[in-house]
C-alpha cells in the first residue's frame, strides 16, 4: 500500500530498500510491526531500535543518587553501556522472527522517545522507520496527549518513510527529496490487500483521491493534447518542454543518488568513530588497571621494605638478648660449680662424721616383711614397692628399691645420709636404710595417702573441707622446707596425692622424699639452660619446663602443689583440670565442679584456694609465686579461716590426737595415766603391765606399775563426743 510519488510499478514484488529501522518496545503493538515487516519488507539491513531514559545520576549502594557530572567519565561510560545491555533484553522476542536475515540492535538514550527516534534517522540517514501502535480511546488520548508514532509522523524528515502498524490497518508517511509534499497513506493491515494496491493504481479514482495534484498534473496533459490536435503549430514547444523536465528529473536522481552516497560515507565515517572511540576507551581501562596494578605494588613494596626494617631489628636484639644471655649461662655455670664443690665438702664431712639414721641387716627386713610376702605390700609406685611391718615393736613402711640403686651403693649411702637429717613435721620420717637389699625404712602412717580420701578407694571416708585447706598449708610448709636446704635446695618432683600420706589424726606428710635428687646445679629462674638429665616423676604433674628442658628448680614442685589443691577441692582426675577451673572460674561457676561430697564449701575462701593453685600451675616457672613470699600467707590465712570455724564446733568431728590410746589406738572411755606419763584406756594398759614391765611407748622399764585416773581428759572425751553426737542428729 506504500509507493512514493513518481515510482513506477514493482509488479507486486515487496520494495527493495536499503535500511529498515523498527522501532520496538515490550508489548502486543511491536511484535506485530516487527511481524509485518518480515512479511513484507526486504532490505540490506534491519535495525531494531529501542530508547531508554537518559542517564542522569547513578545509584550508591545506600541508595542515594550522584549526578554523572561528579562522576569520572569512565565510570559514567561503564555505568550507561550496563543500563543499555538491561535494556537490550527488549530485543530477545523480535530476534527470534528474523529467521534468515541479518538484524541489528541499537539502544537509544532520551527521555523523549519520540526526540531519540526522530535524531537517529536524522543522522545515520534511515530511509525506512516502522512503529507498532495500538487504539485507543478518546480519553486516553486526551490524557497522555500525542502518542510516539503520531509525533514521529508529524515531524520526520521527507527523506524516511515513516510506516505505523496498527492493529487493522497501516498509516504511512512518505518521504519525498524533490517537492517536500507528506502524504499520509491509509490502508488496510492485510498483506496480500496491500500488494493488490500497489498493483492496483491504474484506477483514476483510487489514484486521485490520494493523489490530488498528480489529478490536476493529468488534466493539463489532457488538455494538451487536445490543443494539439487543433493546433498542430504548438506540439514542438510541448516537446521541449518535456525534454527540459527529463533533463531535470535526470538531474534530480543523481543529486539522489549523490546525497546517498553521501549518507553512506556519513554512515561508515560514524561507524570508524565509534570503533576508534570504544577502542580508546579499551585503552584508557588497561591504562588504569596497569596504573592500579602499579599503585598496588608500590604499596606491597613499601610494606615488604617496612618488614624487613623491622625484621633486622628484631635481628639486632636477638643478637644482644644472645649475648646477654650467654653472659648469664657462663656466669651461672660458674656459680654452680662453685656451689656443687662446697656441697661436695659439706656432703664429705657428713659422710665421715657419726650416721643418724639406723642400718638394718638383710636378714631383720626379711623376717620383718616375712620375706616380701606379697600380703604385707601396702603400696607400689616407679620407684619400688612398699611393704608394712613392724621391726623392734614400732610400725614401719619399708620401701624396696629397684634394682638400680644397688649399682650405686655410694651414692645411695650419701642421700641417706644426707636425707635422714631432714626432720620436719610435715616430712615422713627416714629412719633407717639397708644398703643390702637398698631399702628405706620410713614411719608408718595409718591413714594412707591423699589419694585414696580424694577418690575414697579402700572404704576411705571424703575428707571436711577444712582438713582440706590444712593439707595443702602442711604440704607446702614441707616444700618450703626442703627448698630452704642448705648448702642446697632439695626438690622433690614427683609430688602428687599418692606421695602424701595421713597420719592417725590426719597430719599430712610428704613421702618419698629420700628419693629426690639434690640439685647440684641450681638455675635461676631468669635464666634459660638445658642440661642433659633424666626425667623423674609422674607425667600429670611434672613441671613442663622441666619436662622441655630437664632443667629442675624449686619452683618446679610449686607446679604439682597448684595441682594437686585442684584435685582437693574437685576430687578429679588432673587431665584437663587446669582449664576446666579457669573456665569455671571465669564463668562464676566453680560450685558446679567442687567436690560433691563435702556440701559446707566456703564459696569464697575456696575461689581464692583455687586461683591461688592456677597461678602455681602456670607453665613457666618465672610466672609462679613465690613460695615463701606470696603463697605460703595465703595458706596460712585460708587455714585459720578453718580453724575458726573448727572452734566454733560447726565441724569438730574429728578428735585431737591425745584422745587416742598409744596401744588401742581409739578414742579412750577411761583414760589413766602409767608411770611414764603417757595416758592409756585403763584396760589396755592393764593387759599390757600383765605382760610386761616397759612402757609401751618408750619402750623404757617402768619405775611402778601404779595407775591414775585422768579425769580432766575424760571430761574432755565426754564433751566431744557429746558434739559429735549432736553434729550427727
Amino acid at each position: 500500500m506504500e509507493m512514493s510519488v513518481g515510482s513506477a510499478n514493482t509488479g507486486g514484488s515487496p520494495t527493495k530498500l536499503t535500511t529498515v529501522a523498527i522501532a520496538v518496545k515490550s508489548g502486543s503493538g511491536s511484535r506485530r510491526a516487527v511481524r509485518w515487516v518480515v512479511e513484507n519488507l526486504k532490505a540490506d539491513r534491519f535495525v531494531l531500535v529501542h530508547v531508554m531514559p537518559a542517564v542522569t545520576s547513578i545509584p550508591t549502594p545506600s541508595g542515594d543518587q550522584i549526578p554523572i557530572t561528579e562522576m569520572d567519565e569512565n565510570v559514567v561510560a561503564m555505568y550507561v553501556q550496563e543500563v543499555k545491555l538491561k535494556f537490550g533484553q527488549v530485543f530477545i522476542p523480535f530476534l527470534n522472527l528474523f529467521k534468515t536475515s541479518k538484524v541489528e540492535t541499537v539502544v537509544l538514550e532520551d527521555d523523549y522517545p519520540a526526540v531519540g527516534l526522530l535524531r537517529y534517522i536524522s543522522e545515520f540517514g534511515i530511509q525506512t522507520l516502522v512503529l507498532g501502535s495500538y487504539s485507543s480511546n478518546y480519553m486516553k488520548r486526551k490524557l497522555k496527549g500525542p502518542g510516539v508514532p503520531n509525533s514521529v509522523l508529524k515531524c520526520a524528515p521527507d527523506t524516511c518513510d515513516i510506516r505505523v502498524v496498527y492493529r487493522q490497518r497501516i498509516i504511512t508517511k512518505q518521504g519525498t527529496s524533490s517537492s517536500g509534499i507528506k502524504k499520509h497513506i491509509y490502508g488496510p493491515i492485510n498483506a496480500s490487500a496491500e500488494s493488490t494496491a500497489q498493483n492496483s493504481f491504474g484506477t483514476a479514482s483510487s489514484f486521485e483521491l490520494n493523489y490530488p495534484y498528480l489529478h490536476a498534473f493529468s488534466s493539463r496533459g489532457s488538455l494538451t493534447n487536445a490543443s494539439s490536435i487543433s493546433h498542430c503549430h504548438s506540439l514542438g514547444s510541448t516537446q521541449s518542454e518535456k525534454a527540459e523536465v527529463e533533463q531535470l528529473r535526470l538531474e534530480l536522481q543523481n543529486t539522489v543518488a549523490m546525497y546517498k552516497e553521501a549518507c553512506e560515507e556519513l554512515v561508515d565515517t560514524q561507524n570508524k568513530v565509534r570503533l576508534l572511540s570504544s577502542e580508546c576507551l579499551e585503552e584508557a581501562s588497561r591504562v588504569n588497571a596497569a596504573q592500579e596494578r602499579e599503585e598496588a605494588f608500590r604499596k606491597i613494596a613499601a610494606e615488604e621494605k617496612v618488614k624487613l626494617l623491622q625484621a633486622m631489628k628484631d635481628v639486632e636484639e636477638a643478637k644482644h638478648l644472645l649475648s646477654r644471655e650467654a653472659n648469664g649461662r657462663q656466669m651461672a655455670e660458674l656459680n654452680a660449680h662453685k656451689e656443687s664443690l662446697e656441697k661436695q665438702k659439706f656432703v664429705d664431712a657428713l659422710f665421715c662424721c657419726d650416721r643418724r639414721y639406723r642400718k638394718y641387716t638383710r636378714d631383720e627386713i626379711e623376717v620383718a616383711t616375712d620375706f616380701f610376702s606379697v600380703s604385707n605390700v601396702i603400696g607400689q609406685g616407679g620407684y619400688g614397692k612398699v611393704y608394712k611391718c613392724s621391726l623392734h615393736r614400732t610400725p614401719v613402711a619399708v620401701k624396696v628399691l629397684q634394682s638400680d640403686a644397688l649399682d650405686r651403693k655410694e651414692e645411695f649411702l650419701r642421700e641417706v645420709e644426707v636425707l635422714s637429717q631432714l626432720h620436719h613435721p610435715h616430712i615422713v620420717l627416714l629412719l633407717g636404710a639397708c644398703p643390702e637389699n637398698g631399702c628405706l625404712v620410713y614411719e608408718y602412717l595409718e591413714n594412707g595417702s591423699l589419694e585414696e580420701h580424694i577418690l575414697q578407694k579402700s572404704g576411705k571416708p571424703p575428707l571436711p573441707w577444712f582438713i582440706r585447706f590444712r593439707i595443702v598449708f602442711e604440704v607446702a610448709s614441707g616444700l618450703a622446707f626442703l627448698h630452704n636446704s642448705k648448702t642446697d635446695p632439695i626438690v622433690h618432683r614427683d609430688l602428687k596425692p599418692g606421695n602424701i600420706l595421713l597420719d592417725r589424726n590426719y597430719v599430712s606428710k610428704i613421702g618419698d622424699v629420700g628419693l629426690a635428687k639434690l640439685i647440684s646445679d641450681v638455675v635461676p629462674d631468669n635464666i634459660t639452660m638445658y642440661k642433659d638429665s633424666i626425667l623423674a616423676g609422674t607425667l600429670f604433674y611434672m613441671d613442663p619446663e622441666y619436662q622441655r628442658t630437664g632443667t629442675v628448680r624449686p619452683k618446679s614442685d610449686l607446679y604439682a602443689l597448684g595441682l594437686t589443691t585442684l584435685q582437693l577441692v574437685t576430687a578429679r582426675h588432673p587431665n584437663g583440670l587446669l582449664l576446666a577451673v579457669e573456665n569455671a572460674i571465669k564463668n562464676c561457676c566453680l560450685a558446679d565442679i567442687l567436690d560433691k561430697s563435702i556440701t559446707d564449701w566456703p564459696l569464697a575462701e575456696t575461689e581464692e584456694l583455687a586461683r591461688i593453685a592456677l597461678k602455681c600451675s602456670k607453665l613457666r616457672c618465672r610466672d609462679r609465686p613465690d613460695l615463701d613470699t606470696e603463697v605460703l600467707p595465703i595458706l596460712k590465712r585460708l587455714v585459720d579461716v578453718a580453724d575458726a570455724s573448727l572452734k566454733l564446733g560447726k565441724n569438730n568431728v574429728y578428735a585431737p590426737s591425745y584422745y587416742f590410746c598409744p596401744i588401742l589406738q581409739e578414742v579412750m572411755d577411761d583414760p589413766h595415766i602409767a608411770a611414764d606419763g603417757f595416758t592409756y584406756e585403763h584396760r589396755a594398759i592393764k593387759a599390757w603391765l600383765g605382760k610386761h614391765n616397759v612402757s609401751p611407748v618408750t619402750k623404757r622399764q617402768l619405775q611402778h606399775s601404779v595407775l591414775t585416773p585422768n579425769h580432766t581428759l575424760r571430761s574432755a572425751i565426754h564433751d566431744w563426743k557429746s558434739r559429735v553426737t549432736l553434729s550427727s542428729t
